[in-house]
């Protein structure tokens, strides 16, 4: 018998031999102290594993979903503007004047004979643009999907079938809140898409199919990589985001699940350079279904209107209102002639529930009014001064105040002489506001309480919570106040160049 062979019985006595031992120190703990003892190791927990199929073949679901997916090709009038005898559409050409240096030519080289700059005896005549996105029909009568800045400022339309086939279109309905839009082009018997009925997943197979680059059905597939993102673009914010390469030219087209289904609506890339990276964003379907169901049926979106400017509950804004949870939002302003202020509501008020359903950050607050009808009467919870009250209003409606702006004029007073005073605990110089109400941030210290919660010169301090204020004395009461009543921050109502907002403002320590 080999050494190997023989080494076999020797293993097996071994494994016997500490089989037994442990077995032994079980009985004799178990005759000794009631316990049973063993010196096997402690059961540990087993690591996530998943068996899951690697990636589909998606050859069948391309196959069915390309000829519902089209090319949109937007004609647009573009008014020339004349300068120097030179047609251009708005700056000049990067590097022009670069080009006259280099080769010696004069600026006055275009000026006409008589001395007047201008073209010679050119016609001012307007120019044709022409932009391209994509889309996908809905139907088979003839309704398709893209986006609202695909079809924007155009003035003809063309939608380019998967077969090559050019066909008319005409917009039935943009919004712009949501960036969607629904065309119709003559015809029957198109294929079309559906959007899917349930919400997709992180993690789940995608394809984006589209026209990048003007290239027309290329398809490109990815994963869902989060859900409900929100990029700055608007208050119904809560994109899919994909990883499926998207590039110019896709907008507005499909975003699909490997059941064929619509689980998005291609809009926006994140690009530092312009070309894809890997981080592309999708309209969710929910969203776009209500939206073009509602631009099919009036060719427009109607929603409920509060009127009212919103941020959310920060830990320094809790803190210096005394209040224990950061749930709701905060009305940084509520405007004059908006259904809120009528009824009641005003800046400091936060905002907690909506005929009885809690609001938890601002965007759900901003989505549950939209999705209302105007004219509808709601009960608004507010938290004020640390008490709850129910506040009854009959909601606007948004298209009628959607180009809404507050301007006040009258006759210019006298100058006064500017008011200066310093704010150490905070780190603020402020002087008296000549223009109106409050009191002009005009220094802010390097690294402190104000500077790093984003206060800037120039701003407006309007209140010290829920204290107007016209000097720096103001302001040094209402921070006095806020110590007194043990807080380690004020609330400050900040007027800047986005409109109003409260920023709740650490003391400094030491």
């Amino acid at each position: 018998m080999s050494d190997a062979s023989s080494s076999i019985p020797r293993a097996r006595r071994l494994r016997s031999a500490l089989l037994a031992g442990v077995f032994t120190l079980g009985i004799a703990g178990l005759a000794g102290t009631g316990a049973i003892i063993t010196n096997s190791p402690t059961a540990l927990a087993e690591p996530v594993r998943v068996e899951a199929e690697g990636p589909a073949d998606f050859t069948a679901v391309v196959e069915k979903v390309l000829p519902a997916v089209v090319s949109v090709r937007v004609r647009t009038e573009i008014e020339a503007v004349v300068e120097r005898g030179i047609d251009r559409f708005g700056e000049l050409p990067p590097g022009l004047d670069e080009f006259f240096r280099r080769f010696g030519i004069p600026r006055d080289h275009f000026e006409d004979r008589d001395g007047d700059r201008g073209p010679r005896a050119r016609p001012h005549t307007p120019r044709r643009g022409l932009s391209q996105g994509s889309g996908f029909f809905i139907s088979e009568d003839g309704y398709l999907v893209t986006n609202s800045h695909v079809v924007r400022d155009g003035s003809e339309y063309t939608v380019i079938l998967e077969d090559g086939r050019e066909l008319d279109a005409e917009v039935v309905g943009t919004d712009d809140r949501t960036d969607l839009a629904l065309l119709k082009v003559d015809g029957d018997g198109f294929d079309y898409l559906s959007f899917a009925d349930s919400e997709p997943k992180v993690g789940q197979w995608v394809l984006a199919v589209g026209n990048p680059f003007g290239l027309g059905g290329s398809v490109s597939a990815g994963i869902i990589s989060a859900m409900k993102r929100d990029i700055g673009s608007g208050p119904y914010d809560q994109y899919l985001q994909i990883d499926a390469p998207v590039n110019r030219g896709n907008s507005g087209g499909p975003t699909l699940n490997t059941n064929g289904e619509v689980v998005g609506v291609a809009t926006a890339i994140f690009s530092p350079s312009g070309g894809n990276v890997g981080i592309a964003f999708a309209i969710p379907a929910n969203l776009a279904s209500d939206v073009v169901g509602d631009l099919r049926d009036d060719g427009t979106v109607t929603r409920g209107w509060l009127g009212v400017q919103i941020q959310p509950v920060t830990d320094d804004i809790a803190e210096s209102l005394g209040v224990r949870s950061t749930d709701g939002a905060i009305v940084a302003d509520a405007l004059d002639s908006g259904p809120a202020k009528g009824a009641g509501i005003r800046a400091g008020d936060i905002i907690i529930e909506v005929n009885g359903r809690s609001i938890s950050e601002p965007k759900e607050l901003s989505e549950m009014i939209a999705d209302m009808n105007p004219g509808e009467e709601v009960t608004v919870t507010v938290l004020r001064d640390g008490d709850r009250r129910d506040i009854d209003v009959r909601l606007g409606d948004l298209n009628e105040f959607d180009e809404l702006q507050q301007t006040e004029t009258g006759e210019p007073e006298p100058e006064t002489p500017v008011e200066l005073g310093s704010l150490e605990d905070l780190g603020l110089t402020l002087e008296a506001n000549p223009d109106g109400e409050g009191v002009v941030v005009s220094a802010v210290e390097d690294g402190s309480p104000a500077d790093e919660r984003g206060i800037r010169v120039g701003n407006v301090i309007l209140a010290v919570g829920a204290r107007a204020v016209s000097s720096s004395g103001d302001v040094e009461d209402g921070i006095a106040e806020a110590r007194e009543k043990g807080r380690d921050a004020v609330l400050l109502r900040v007027q800047g160049d986005r409109g109003t907002r409260f920023i709740g403002v650490p003391f400094a320590r030491g």
